[in-house]
């Protein structure tokens, strides 16, 4: 519980009302919402949403976590502050030095932010294959952005071997390497994790999400599976064109991956090490195609007034499809990585839906929302 010698006269009239009616609770009448401190301040403690229509037509409750919440706008705030505080607690980075990552999204943004606020340089790497509007976004954010031609991983010239490089070749300067600094997984294991199972009381039944770099879903359920005695399903959801989706079910002999994803950001050639401390908790996995995931956007935002990413609305999709499996009354916990805002002129255009052929997958009803040309 939290005091302060702060009259109630001094509460806001929102807060006053939510205490009054006994919406907030364990708070005294004195009670002064707490200052953060700055950007890093701010990362995490998101609220957790019920999705209302989904849970009435499963029988099951269904919470996502609002991750487009957090300051930068999405989960990967979380991985960039500790991949960075990581670098900090090692003495590989000291004030005035640079940060250097291989990203294709929100990663890159995430570090602009903490770079800015803490003082460092930062320097993004990304496939040429990126929207002029992502080089401008991070470039506004002070970022030293760096497009390269977009080839695989086992290329030497992947923009995260390029990125390391860099790194390298700078005096106080680290390449934070989201995608196997474990360091990614800890933020999600000492912050998400926690955060969930406190504002659900510990009553969770299965917790989904896609994975990219594999921090947020390996982190939380390896959290959500210690503090549950294991009761806790995790289920791995993957959209086409990632291999995980057969690794899991085929028990880790097959790496096939098939088709491919409007999806940004998520689904894997391979197992990263963040995801290969905790793929042995994974009870199994779901495949989400683009239409499932194309008409979530659209009726998260008709039902729920939620302005959504893909990879949020395919998180959405798996957590329905968990919550039937496991069936009513269950609680099933996901997350809504990012909002739409970076994606609309993709998401909700006419043009672009055609292109994918996924403008059959929006009915009638929801075609208003197709605003753009």
């Amino acid at each position: 519980m939290i005091t302060s010698r702060t009259s109630t006269k001094s509460l806001s009239r929102a807060a006053s009302f939510l205490i009054r009616r006994g919406i907030v609770t364990g708070v005294s009448k004195d009670y002064v919402p707490l200052t953060v401190d700055g950007f890093v301040g701010a990362v995490g403690n998101t609220p957790l949403l019920k999705l209302n229509r989904l849970s009435e037509e499963t029988g099951a409750n269904i919470f996502a976590k609002a991750e487009f919440m957090n300051p930068g706008g999405s989960v990967k705030d979380r991985a960039a502050l500790y991949v960075v505080k990581d670098a900090e607690e090692r003495g590989l980075l000291k004030p005035g030095g640079t940060v250097v990552e291989g990203t294709a999204g929100n990663t890159g943004i995430g570090l602009a932010h903490i770079c800015r606020a803490k003082g460092y340089k930062c320097v993004i790497y990304m496939p040429n294959t990126q929207s002029q509007g992502k080089i401008d976004l991070l470039r506004l954010l002070g970022a030293e952005v760096h497009p390269v031609p977009a080839v695989a991983f086992d290329n030497p010239e992947n923009y995260n071997h390029k990125a390391r490089r860099h790194a390298e070749e700078l005096h106080n300067a680290v390449w934070t390497n989201q995608f196997d600094n474990i360091a990614n997984r800890r933020a999600h294991i000492e912050t998400t994790g926690p955060e969930i199972w406190k504002q659900t009381a510990g009553k969770v039944d299965a917790f989904t999400c896609s994975t990219g770099t594999g921090g947020s879903f390996a982190g939380i359920t390896r959290f959500l599976k210690q503090a549950s005695d294991g009761k806790v399903k995790a289920v791995l959801a993957d959209p086409p064109g990632s291999v995980l989706y057969s690794y899991v079910s085929s028990g880790g002999k097959l790496l096939d991956r098939q088709g491919s994803s409007i999806t940004e950001g998520i689904g894997q050639g391979r197992v990263t090490d963040n995801l290969a401390q905790d793929i042995h908790l994974v009870d199994y996995a779901v495949n989400i195609p683009d239409e499932e995931t194309i008409l979530m956007i659209y009726r998260l935002l008709d039902e729920e007034g939620l302005y959504l990413g893909s990879t949020s609305a395919l998180n959405v999709v798996a957590a329905t499809k968990v919550a039937k499996d496991l069936g009513p009354g269950s609680n099933v916990v996901t997350l809504l990585a990012d909002g739409a805002y970076r994606y609309a002129d993709r998401l909700f255009s006419r043009k672009w839906l055609e292109s994918k052929k996924l403008i059959s997958s929006i009915p009638p009803h929801l075609e208003k929302y197709i605003v753009l040309p």
